[in-house]
């Protein structure tokens, strides 16, 4: 058994500096090589009718679970299959309207290489993402698209470190481009993710968190000002909306115009709702975003919005607390 290593301060820093440079110089690499075949590639992959197949053995495997799970969520259906799973019945997933997406550093892999004759029988579009162009993956695929390096980031040039940073990086710009092509958009992102904080943003609306109209205080222009509080006590909104006798919305009034009445001195008990209500309050229509309401109170630094119909009628309001509560904020 090995001595306990000691740790080297120093060494670490600089070891950890060079593995940035050699993976970075890995991916700028290809940057200066991509060309005619990855335009080749995308073209495969849109006229996919079926799903792209990601296959690769060990780190390269890892990685084409990645790229397998960015393209699924950006458009473009994908599932990962195990080569050596494949060969043991797993191939039965592969259909000739797939497009099988092979990743191999060396091009070598015979878990891989032993399926070629197989998914050329059924005649399945083949792209390699490979650093051997003469190898047996790369001569039977339709597009190779060059992922080789000059060194592993590993002292030794032993373990996967900079290729298989090249082939994530390489499965990240397929993706891109094919979700620009497809004019995927933030919404469509948000479908693929309900559960994320983009898809509560993008997903969630108005009416999906609002008060209904029987839950939300209200009261005619006339109300007294008693009767004013006792909804606004009842309700538990801390505002109450002030509406004329068609129910269209004409104020609003809050706990903060409260403090500042009080703050005046005023006889309260003699003024009406009309006389204390903010006229023109901030209001949204319950189709919105509910992001779109947590915008105008950020904007306009309150903490309630009222929601009305396409005639302003007061249908329903929403607070602070209630995006909160939806983790729209």
């Amino acid at each position: 058994m090995s001595e306990p290593a000691h740790l080297q301060a120093q060494q670490c820093l600089a070891l950890a500096r060079q593995t940035f440079a050699i993976e970075a110089a890995a991916v700028q690499a290809l940057g200066q090589r991509v060309g005619p075949s990855f335009v080749q590639a995308i073209e495969r992959l849109l006229a996919c009718r079926g799903r792209v197949v990601v296959m690769g053995m060990g780190k390269s495997g890892h990685i084409g679970r990645k790229i397998a799970a960015t393209l699924a969520s950006t458009g473009t259906p994908a599932m990962f299959v195990h080569p050596a799973e494949a060969s043991h019945g797993d191939l039965g997933m592969i259909t000739d309207q797939d497009v099988l997406l092979a990743i191999s550093n060396s091009g070598q892999s015979e878990e891989l290489t032993g399926l070629l004759p197989a998914l050329r029988r059924q005649q399945v579009a083949l792209i390699a993402l490979t650093g051997s162009l003469d190898s047996e993956l790369a001569r039977h695929a339709d597009v190779v698209l060059d992922c080789s390096v000059e060194q592993e980031a590993c002292p030794l040039n032993l373990a996967p470190t900079a290729s298989t940073t090249a082939q994530l990086a390489m499965g990240d710009a397929l993706a891109v481009a094919l979700l620009d092509a497809r004019g995927f958009r933030a919404e469509d992102f948000a479908r693929s993710h309900p559960g994320g904080a983009l898809g509560r943003k993008l997903l969630t609306h108005v009416s999906d968190v609002m008060r209904r109209a029987q839950a939300v205080s209200q009261v005619g222009l006339q109300a007294p000002f008693t009767e004013l509080m006792r909804e606004m006590s009842t309700k538990g909104l801390g505002a109450s909306a002030v509406v004329d006798a068609q129910g269209q919305v004409c104020g609003i009034f809050t706990d903060g115009d409260l403090r500042r009445l009080v703050e005046k001195g005023q006889d309260l008990r003699s003024l009406r709702a009309q006389e204390v209500m903010h006229p023109s309050p901030r209001t949204v229509r319950a189709d919105a975003l509910a992001a779109q309401a947590a915008a105008i109170m950020e904007q306009h630094r309150i903490t309630s919005v009222l929601v009305v119909d396409e005639q302003g009628r007061l249908i329903g309001a929403l607070n602070s607390n209630d995006l909160m509560r939806a983790k729209v904020i």
